[in-house]
């Protein structure tokens, strides 16, 4: 993060200083993110290259307020003036001459990102912000499209969805100006959400920080140490909402599978971000979870049923406890938010609200390292790396404080 960018002051920005927020990309997380807005009284222009998705944007915006007014959140006629603050922007060029920020919320593909931020960047006016809203690739890369002012460039990584989760990730790309992050910080607290800010790397927080809650889940299916139904409890039992195999299967099968290849390839085929073959097949059949009708578990309606026919095959040889199982979930996770503090990706209690607010974990990794002790998370992190090799290596940060 840099401090070069005079031109960008940090302002006041409270929550009631209404808007134009531009939103590029009208899918489930742009029309999200365009109600985020609208409900927080700012007004939005939404822009989607195929302007038929405007349209189901909209519809998706309309159904959300709904929802409120059939909860009496909101009256029927404040949700009709919210759903009147989104406005179609027919031309890129249009938007970017109107918004005061923009929120890209387009599909994770560097080279259509790179476009619009060339355009953005052409467009705009200095002092406007230009936000991503990736998970997966970039900010400084991202910005590299944007070389008149990159210093107005960050991430707004809203969680989905958007109008429910309450933690928005403001990530600091290498040119990214001080007063850009705070201004980003400002907005995300006008939204009535909670920034947490972390640096520009692969994951940020919680992509990152959360990954052993899946991949070693899938680990100790495929060596024989629980079932899904096994390891789904143990975990729920433990205090978690849902477990592994139920998260996936809400989440996507395809979707967790993508983001693991995206870490794994980031962190140079590190052993502890391996994707799952187990995954791999589940994709390759069309098994994708809920939306499919089956990935872990089957679906009927809806609801869920047994356990999907080739994974009741997987027999449990040598079953761990149900503490046992959530041992080896917990630890690897400490571990990882060692690694990323030691990395100065973001603070420990920074790490642990991100973990509490966007993978809805009942306590963060550092506060669960308080209560188990630092020594014995260091000793049964290096029995496993013994057992079952380099991916519980234990992180550099975690050895130093264990050994103080």
């Amino acid at each position: 993060m840099t401090d070069a960018a005079v031109h960008i002051p940090a302002p006041d920005m409270p929550g009631g200083t209404p808007l134009v927020i531009g939103v590029v990309g009208a899918g489930t997380m742009g029309a999200g993110i365009a109600q985020v807005c609208i409900q927080a009284g700012h007004e939005v222009l939404l822009y989607d290259i195929d302007e038929a998705a405007i349209g189901r944007g909209r519809a998706r915006i309309r159904d959300g307020l709904a929802r409120l007014t059939a909860k009496g959140t909101i009256g029927v006629e404040r949700a009709a003036a919210m759903e009147a603050g989104v406005r179609d922007a027919h031309a890129l060029a249009a938007l970017a001459e109107e918004a005061d920020l923009v929120i890209e919320a387009a599909l994770e593909q560097l080279e259509l990102k790179s476009t619009i931020f060339q355009a953005l960047d052409a467009g705009t006016q200095p002092d406007v912000l230009l936000a991503t809203n990736t998970s997966a690739l970039s900010v400084t890369t991202i910005a590299d499209a944007a070389p008149r002012h990159p210093e107005r460039v960050l991430g707004l990584h809203f969680f989905n969805p958007a109008p429910l989760m309450p933690l928005v990730e403001v990530a600091s790309g290498e040119r990214t100006s001080a007063a850009a992050i705070a201004r980003g910080v400002a907005f995300v607290e006008g939204l009535g959400k909670t920034a947490v800010v972390c640096r520009d790397a692969p994951g940020f927080i919680v992509n990152r920080v959360n990954r052993p809650f899946t991949l070693e889940a899938l680990r100790m299916l495929e060596d024989g140490s629980g079932s899904v139904e096994a390891i789904d409890r143990a975990i729920r039992s433990a205090g978690y909402p849902m477990g592994p195999f139920e998260l996936m299967d809400l989440v996507g099968v395809d979707v967790n599978l993508a983001v693991a290849r995206s870490l794994y390839a980031a962190f140079d085929e590190a052993e502890r971000f391996r994707p799952s073959a187990i995954q791999e097949d589940l994709v390759n059949g069309g098994r994708f979870g809920r939306k499919s009708g089956e990935g872990f578990y089957r679906y009927d309606g809806g609801r869920r049923g047994a356990v999907a026919v080739e994974l009741e095959r997987v027999v449990a040889v040598d079953p761990l406890s149900h503490e046992e199982i959530v041992r080896r979930i917990e630890f690897p996770i400490i571990n990882e938010a060692y690694h990323a503090v030691g990395e100065q990706v973001a603070q420990p209690p920074d790490i642990d609200r991100a973990m509490k607010l966007g993978a809805n974990h009942p306590h963060g990794p550092f506060e669960r390292a308080g209560q188990l002790g630092l020594r014995a998370i260091v000793e049964q992190l290096d029995r496993w790396e013994r057992e079952h090799g380099a991916r519980f290596r234990v992180a550099p940060a975690l050895w130093q404080v264990a050994a103080l």
